[in-house]
């Protein structure tokens, strides 16, 4: 797939008059989908505003959005700096693909669903193995029916180096086996890891040439856990436009450009009600109406409204089950009852300004001389910081922090929002993810005399960070905050103390 890089795009109405000729036309040389204008795939783009609308005013934050009907694309945009062809972190999204996985490894007679679980993995069981956990069957963990009473999200499982599989193993199956709904990441993992131990291979590498590569998803990065197990439940990183694909692969009955890439039964029963609630399949949503969706933690969404031949795909920063989904419900699919031409104009003009971060406005303080290549040294702290320092050259500050980790810097534009790729991790306060590397936009400000704040949008993920460092002569405090988190949004305040060198 080309890695292309464009700013915000969006279709529909004249506007699509300034954009290359692929994006009126049939195909975009970037993700090699169909394009179309809102009202020739009867869509209404004044209530795709009114969606625009009512998450502006509950103050939702959306990263990407794209919304196709008939096959075609009708709608997409980016909110800067996030970018369409940028990966994004999927969450539990990522469920929804590794269940595509299993899926064909079952049509390939590498397992069934009425396979016991245990019979896969006979050296890493505990040394008593209860009834329920015996009766546990590949269906159970489909329908997040294992018997546990509780959940266990990656989060919980991330810190843990040795085998996630004997963990899996350990935790007490309370319910009898498909009578009890919890959610549970760790499920999704042990259908990875059936995937591995039937197939010889890990999920990522098994659905390359039987999935990601017919519907033309390239570039993705999916981690691994111990073992070199593919984690299933989360872990994946995509573009917009593959989560678009996840959901017109399934309005399509499994079926991608007159290849069959998943049977048609197994489509049924993916969206169909498999629990008692009636609100989950396997790994999959129900909504209303016939809805379904896959569903990422903090708002990664891929919703298909198969009456209406239609798919919406969103990353967005927001708490998805209150909030956002209700206002998709009551926005769509409403809004496929048809639509002007002069509206579609009008949607392309609202998504191609879209934007998260906010001009910046030069600021400076009498300070910057004093802390300007200096060290503040920190005083113990739970964060394991060591020291800290303020680089201010060219309109920017080059941030340095060293931790048991190592040295990690951060580019902050004072005038202009600067990208750049960091090692600073945010651990804790974005849902226990320690990756090796983020890209961040990374822009600062002085709010008063003796306040430097810096904002670091991390842009493959849902998290911007705010830190704060407040200076009172050779010492000062830094505090780091964050948008949303599934824990802490703040961490506690470290106090350091300049260096006399």
């Amino acid at each position: 797939m080309s890695r292309r890089r464009f700013g915000a795009l969006s279709f529909g109405g004249a506007a699509c008059a300034a954009l290359p000729s692929w994006a009126a036309g049939s195909l975009a040389p970037v993700d090699g989908l169909a394009r179309a204008r809102p009202e020739q795939q009867g869509v209404d783009a004044q209530a795709v505003i009114a969606f625009l609308d009512d998450v502006a005013a509950n103050e939702l934050e959306l990263h990407d959005f794209m919304l196709a009907r008939g096959g075609k694309v009708v709608a997409q945009g980016a909110w800067w700096p996030y970018r369409t062809d940028r990966l994004h972190m999927l969450h539990s999204a990522t469920k929804s693909f590794a269940v595509s996985g299993a899926a064909i490894a079952i049509d390939e007679g590498r397992f069934g669903l009425d396979d016991k679980v245990i019979s896969f993995f006979p050296g890493e069981l505990p040394a008593n193995v209860s009834d329920n956990l015996a009766a546990m069957r590949v269906r159970d963990l489909l329908s997040m029916e294992s018997g546990h009473e509780f959940e266990i999200s990656g989060s919980a499982w991330r810190p843990i180096k040795t085998s996630w599989v004997a963990e899996f193993l350990k935790v007490p199956v309370v319910h009898r086996p498909g009578t009890t709904f919890v959610y549970s990441s760790a499920v999704s993992f042990m259908i990875s890891a059936i995937v591995s131990k039937t197939t010889g291979q890990s999920l990522r590498d098994y659905m390359e040439p039987r999935f990601f590569t017919p519907l033309g998803i390239g570039g993705i990065e999916w981690e691994s856990g111990p073992g070199g197990i593919t984690p299933g439940g989360n872990g994946l990183n995509a573009r917009i436009a593959d989560l678009l694909k996840l959901g017109l692969l399934y309005n399509q009955g499994g079926m991608w450009r007159g290849k069959r890439i998943l049977s048609p039964q197994w489509v049924k029963a993916a969206t169909a009600p498999q629990v008692a609630s009636g609100e989950y399949g396997y790994q999959w949503w129900i909504g209303p109406g016939g809805a379904y969706y896959a569903l990422g933690l903090f708002g990664q969404l891929s919703i298909v409204f198969p009456q209406h031949d239609a798919v919406l795909a969103l990353f967005s920063a927001a708490d998805f089950s209150a909030r956002l989904l209700p206002l998709v419900w009551k926005h769509f699919p409403s809004a496929f009852d048809g639509g002007r031409a002069a509206d579609g104009a009008a949607l392309a003009g609202r998504l191609a300004g879209a934007r998260v971060l906010p001009p910046l406005r030069g600021s400076n303080s009498p300070l910057v001389a004093r802390i300007n290549g200096r060290t503040f040294r920190a005083e113990p702290n739970s964060d394991g910081i060591e020291s800290l320092r303020f680089d201010f050259a060219g309109g920017r500050c080059r941030f340095t922090l060293n931790d048991a980790r190592g040295t990690h810097r951060v580019e902050v534009g004072l005038r202009d929002w600067v990208e750049a790729r960091t090692t600073m991790t945010g651990n804790k306060l974005h849902h226990q993810y320690q990756p090796e590397s983020m890209a961040v936009v990374a822009g600062g400000t002085w709010r008063d005399p003796s306040t430097f704040e810096m904002t670091w949008q991390f842009v493959e993920t849902v998290f911007r960070d705010t830190v704060r460092c407040r200076f009172d002569g050779d010492a000062m405090t830094f505090k780091r905050s964050v948008n949303i988190n599934s824990a802490s949004t703040a961490l506690p305040a470290v106090r350091a103390v300049m260096t006399k060198d």
